[in-house]
């Protein structure tokens, strides 16, 4: 049973294996929303959320485990706190990546406490061996470990806490159906609309004591790709224009400026979207063509390529993808104001 009392004090946060957070990432931490009604967008997740937590404390036990999927910067992470707030536990943080072997695991589930909070980065970057540690853990709160080599070795369970995982993952296809199947909720977060990108805008804003006018906030929220991380990037960005180059206050000719000189167009694409586009239009006339044909083409990582670039494309019905390769739309040559290809050996592409 899940006893521990409510605290209105602040929780604390242990990151168990991330290096010191730059200053960028602890002003992102200090414009995260804290509870779920502070949380802006994502109205149905919220709601979700919202009967999972007071389940949980009504029958004073852990909270399920939950797995969020999405592309990044959708708050992933930010959610994973605020269920932590809600439930008034701590929250332990690491990735995928950074637990090397399933004795890493072990050492963070053991000093794991009644009801805390697990958040696993990249959870789809498990290897194997430690997955096979964190089933029973997940399941049936237990640490299974052998003891001695040989002959005489022996198995000891160890019993856990209760306590919770929180995935996130950008890539849920590469999560083992056997890790999923453990999630008792999971979420998909989705692009934010304009509407909720000013809202965010506005909030960071005055966090920031920042100033700012309706327009000047409404050119930021159109080049934010629906996305709050770039949001606030975008936000520090035009605040240090409009201190250096203006007077200080965020209206719609400082933001343009500083956006424009950022390279981010109007509907939210940077110069890294442009060049894989016209990659794809210019060398493979609107493709089909691989993944990895097009990494090398633009000199970047197929992962960053799959994971940042693309999903926000293919929401604007820019790219798709085929069995074939990506292939680039009509709509994206339009947009970047190149000719569309017509090839007639294929007209089915097109």
């Amino acid at each position: 049973m899940y006893n521990r009392p409510m605290s209105s004090e602040p929780q604390s946060t242990e990151r168990i294996v991330d290096p010191k957070p730059v200053k960028n990432e602890r002003i992102d931490t200090a414009l995260r929303p804290k509870k779920l009604n502070e949380l802006i967008g994502q109205l149905r997740i919220k709601e979700n959320l919202s009967i999972l937590i007071q389940a949980a404390l009504q029958r004073k036990e852990a909270l399920d485990h939950v797995l969020f999927y999405g592309p990044p910067g959708l708050g992933k992470t930010t959610l994973a706190h605020i269920l932590a707030n809600e439930m008034g536990v701590n929250i332990k943080v690491t990735a995928g990546p950074a637990i090397e072997r399933p004795g890493d695991l072990a050492a963070i589930l053991t000093n794991l406490k009644q009801g805390d909070i697990l958040f696993i980065d990249e959870i789809h970057r498990l290897g194997k061996a430690v997955e096979e540690v964190l089933y029973p853990a997940m399941e049936d709160f237990a640490l299974d470990i052998v003891i001695g080599k040989g002959p005489g070795a022996r198995a000891v369970r160890l019993k856990l806490d209760h306590f919770t995982v929180v995935g996130a993952t950008t890539r849920l296809a590469l999560v083992t159906a056997p890790l999923r199947a453990r999630f008792g909720a999971t979420y998909r977060l989705d692009y934010y609309g304009q509407e909720d990108m000013r809202a965010i805008i506005n909030r960071a804003s005055n966090e920031l004591s920042v100033e700012t006018e309706e327009r000047g906030v409404d050119e930021i929220a159109l080049r934010t790709r629906g996305t709050p991380r770039v949001a606030l990037r975008l936000l520090r960005r035009v605040r240090d224009f409009a201190e250096v180059r203006a007077s200080g206050k965020i209206d719609y000719d400082v933001a343009r400026q500083a956006l424009d000189l950022l390279d981010v167009d109007q509907i939210g694409l940077d110069e890294m979207d442009r060049r894989v586009l016209k990659a794809i239009i210019e060398k493979y006339k609107c493709g089909p063509v691989g993944l990895n044909t097009i990494a090398a083409s633009v000199s970047e990582e197929a992962d960053t390529i799959m994971d940042v670039v693309e999903p926000y494309l293919m929401q604007l019905g820019f790219l798709e993808r085929t069995s074939q390769g990506r292939v680039a739309t009509k709509a994206a040559c339009e947009h970047l104001g190149l000719d569309y290809p017509v090839d007639e050996s294929n007209p089915s592409l097109f």
